[in-house]
């Protein structure tokens, strides 16, 4: 016999699983409203050296949990499509450090702000105490799951 407990706690797994989904789904289309050539994985990348570069290459292995050779040729990727910059890290000359590009940068404001204001329309209907709820709920949620 199934009790109400067990049918939400499939109902949010259901949920959660759809909820998978459509962020792979977005990252895609995030990626290619970046740039249309640009990989999800790509776009990972470039967003953590937007947020947190500069950084090394062994930095971005160890974030992402990628081998040197495979960091370095996304990396490339994102050098070739003028998205990334590689300079000397000025502690040491023979270090390099990688970087979102102005032209990175600006692509991903621009991106974030398109995006924020699609995410605001859908959600316009939910009050401003109805997104908090939910917010908290989310991060209690993902608070309770953090060890999985």
């Amino acid at each position: 016999m199934t009790t109400t407990r067990y049918d939400d706690l499939r109902r949010i797994e259901a949920e959660v699983g759809t909820l998978i989904r459509r962020v792979k789904r977005v990252m895609g289309e995030r990626a290619r409203e970046v740039h249309p050539d640009l990989h999800p994985m790509t776009y990972f990348i470039l967003t953590h050296l937007a947020q947190h570069g500069p950084l090394r290459a062994a930095d971005l292995s160890d974030a992402f949990g990628m081998d040197k050779g495979g960091v370095s040729r996304q990396v490339q990727t994102l050098v070739d499509l003028g998205l990334v910059e590689r300079r000397p890290a000025a502690e040491d000359r023979r270090a390099i450090l990688l970087d979102a590009s102005d032209e990175g940068r600006s692509r991903l404001e621009a991106m974030t702000l398109n995006r924020s204001n699609r995410f605001d329309e859908r959600l316009s209907a939910w009050s401003d105490e109805e997104l908090a709820g939910f917010s908290d709920q989310l991060a209690a949620y993902n608070r309770a799951l953090s060890d999985d």
